[in-house]
């Protein structure tokens, strides 16, 4: 079913879980796509989702297990046995395994995993060891390799073995003799290719892979690059370990823009479908402590310029325009750079170049507004106070450019996620600095040139 109104469907939905009509409710979701259910599912109360989800079939609640978000997993699986969530977990590709896995108490993870086969068992314990956001971390252990000297008949046959166990089939990976990858072929090189033809003489041997501890973020850009469907994972040995499919990249697309929205915002540690008013409070607040505490620096940086707002209390009067403009400056300048950084089109050795980019820019931005506040300043209190906030608002809006660039730049040299960058964290730096540029000028110019 496509183009489903869950708006039109959901007060049904409702009711017939409240008339615990479990024939009438399998009738309606069974036939859904995964997605669809999961959709679903996050609709709903807590309540709601747990009996719903308890009328799946093994083999659909698996699939639709893996579609859900953290906290709404959590809560499916809170009240479920050893047993039952073993069974869930069995269903699933390895890669879907290890994620659920991996989010269970330690205690319940190793007990689900004595009940799964040794098979199942041993591969998600292997993915279990690898970065959450690495290639190994995302991957499958799931994939079809054959050796070079292996024939077109032989490799079909193959397919045909391993066709439960693979949902989608790209390529064949080509190995030789030390389980090394040397090739792929495709699937349609391999139809219309003699049947007795050896992979060697028709494989690729200059496909792109990716290492098992490369970060999730530069394999989603591989797979842009070069326009990947599939990607193999290898070990530093080039050993072929696993296999990256492109419904992997979108979710770490999905993943990764979520988590530099969330570090722009503040609340990185914050899942959307989180229902806890406290667990919610807990991701917000340290990111407030950082512009809170600024802004008390703010206060005394204001307080240690007393006598210059008692001369001319009008210079308070911009104090807002001169901090919003610094500060809007950095952000945007910083985003434009986290954004650059992310999709591979800026990196670390652009630092110079970016920089000279940023100032340029800054440049004309500054001279623009400079000259406007100027005109503005200039009718209501003369020339003089005019230029004085018009040279700050020059300097406070290039220096927040340059800030705004630099720190993410920065982060990223020393391993950092540079979204951090975007976060309160330069907002409060460019008020502080910029309330410092322009009342340390409009001090000089009151006390020694006025």
């Amino acid at each position: 079913m496509i183009n489903i109104n869950f708006e039109s469907i959901l007060p049904d939905i409702e009711q017939l879980i409240e008339d615990q009509n479990a024939g009438a409710l399998l009738n309606i979701i069974v036939d859904l796509h995964p997605a669809d259910i999961e959709e679903i599912l996050n609709r709903l109360k807590k309540d709601q989702r747990k009996y719903l989800f308890d009328l799946l079939p093994t083999e659909i609640a698996s699939e639709v297990l893996s579609e859900l978000d953290t906290p709404v997993a959590d809560q499916i699986l809170e009240d479920k046995s050893e047993e039952e969530i073993s069974s869930l977990v069995e269903e699933m590709d390895s890669d879907d395994a290890a994620d659920v896995i991996s989010e269970l108490d330690q205690e319940v993870a190793a007990r689900v995993l004595d009940q799964l086969p040794d098979e199942d068992a041993d591969e998600v314990k292997k993915l279990l060891h690898h970065e959450e956001d690495t290639a190994g971390g995302i991957m499958a252990v799931e994939f079809l390799a054959m050796p070079e000297t292996a024939t077109v008949n032989e490799t079909i046959d193959r397919i045909r073995e391993k066709r439960e166990e693979l949902d989608e089939i790209y390529n064949v990976w080509v190995i030789d003799g030390q389980q090394r990858l040397i090739g792929s072929v495709s699937l349609t090189d391999l139809v219309l290719a003699q049947g007795s033809t050896p992979l060697k003489e028709i494989m690729d041997d200059s496909i792109p892979f990716v290492t098992v501890g490369m970060d999730q973020e530069e394999v989603a850009n591989l797979f842009r690059k070069y326009d990947l469907v599939s990607a193999p994972v290898v070990d530093e040995q080039k050993h072929l370990i696993g296999r990256i499919t492109v419904d992997d990249i979108v979710d770490v697309l999905e993943e990764e823009g979520s988590e530099d929205l969330a570090y722009m915002a503040g609340a990185p540690d914050e899942e959307i479908m989180e229902e806890s008013t406290f667990i919610l409070s807990r991701a917000r607040i340290p990111w407030l402590l950082v512009a809170f505490f600024g802004e008390i620096v703010n206060a005394f940086v204001l307080n240690s310029f007393e006598t210059t707002l008692q001369q001319k209390v009008m210079a308070a009067f911009f104090i807002p325009i001169v901090m919003a403009m610094g500060g809007s400056t950095g952000q945007q300048a910083s985003v434009i750079v986290v954004r650059g950084l992310a999709t591979g089109d800026i990196n670390i050795g652009d630092t110079k170049r970016r920089l000279f980019k940023e100032f340029k820019i800054s440049m004309v931005i500054s001279v623009f507004f400079s000259t406007i506040l100027f005109g503005v300043v200039y009718f209501w209190d003369g020339a003089f106070f005019g230029a004085i906030l018009a040279i700050s608002m020059f300097l406070v809006i290039n220096n927040a450019a340059v800030i705004g660039a630099l720190i993410p730049l920065s982060f990223k040299r020393f391993n950092i996620d540079p979204a951090l960058a975007a976060a309160p964290f330069i907002s409060t730096t460019n008020d502080i600095i910029g309330i410092l540029i322009y009342l340390s000028i409009a001090t000089f110019a009151l006390r020694f040139l006025h």
